[in-house]
């Protein structure tokens, strides 16, 4: 066992001398190692120095490049986007409670007055957080126009994680394939799109749709499933007021 011996201490025996010599030649010999080790450090730097230079250039220039692109680049196009936009969503906006509503969408999707569409933003601002928001809107304008592929093609290519938007997409989608015949494909968008959030909006309202596809698939359980949860869990939706009927329907079939 090792012992702590004061400053200026002098072995007396001959056990403490030989264990004396033992420690200061271990001692040398981490010392020594060390000394190895340094040395081997100092010669790689002194003949790779001129890649570990270009190594540390090029981490640089990357890290910069990524500031400088975010702050010269992608926010001026973001806000030119932004402005470019504003007369297609004004559009969008009077389709969705004006008369004229195919010739807004249109102007919605191809612009007007001069002024950029959802197509072009999309085009011309690639990668912008206004481009993939102008994906929802002509996916969506696509569908009131009853062009269901292009409103599956553009709302595939919207991406989100607001609370109503995200989900209202992924059920457009949905509604689309209903549409195109492809009730199996819907049920699976109404699905998704119900349990992608937790609200009282779009929540009950995906799981009517799921419920009612579901009956027409012959799948009075899965069906019953989402009614009920339907009067459990959202009372107070519009959904709810209905949904004992349905209950009813999914119950007798269920047990046939």
């Amino acid at each position: 066992m090792a012992t702590y011996n004061k400053r200026g201490y002098k072995p007396k025996t001959k056990e403490e001398k030989q264990t004396n010599i033992e420690e200061e030649s271990t001692t040398a010999e981490v010392f020594n190692a060390l000394d190895e080790s340094a040395s081997k450090t100092e010669d790689f730097v002194a003949k790779n120095q001129k890649y570990i230079f270009i190594i540390i250039g090029l981490v640089a220039i990357v890290v910069l490049g990524s500031l400088g692109y975010k702050e010269f680049i992608s926010k001026p196009k973001q806000t030119s986007a932004m402005n470019d936009m504003f007369q297609a969503q004004k559009y969008f906006d009077q389709a969705v409670t004006g008369t004229k509503k195919d010739s807004l969408y249109n102007l919605a999707l191809n612009g007007g007055e001069g002024k950029f569409g959802m197509l072009d933003i999309i085009d011309q601002y690639s990668g912008t957080p206004s481009a993939n928001l102008a994906n929802y809107y002509a996916g969506t304008a696509y569908l009131r126009l009853k062009d269901y592929k292009n409103a599956v093609k553009y709302l595939n290519d919207f991406n989100s994680e607001d609370e109503i938007l995200a989900p209202l997409a992924k059920g457009n989608i949905g509604d689309a394939f209903v549409q195109l015949g492809q009730k199996e494909d819907a049920l699976g968008y109404y699905e998704e799109a119900a349990e992608m959030r937790d609200n009282e909006y779009t929540t009950p309202m995906y799981l009517f749709k799921a419920g009612t596809i579901a009956l027409d698939l012959g799948q009075a359980d899965k069906a019953l499933t989402y009614f009920e949860r339907i009067k459990d869990d959202y009372s107070n939706s519009s959904e709810a007021a209905k949904v004992e009927v349905f209950i009813g329907k999914a119950e007798v079939l269920a047990n046939k």
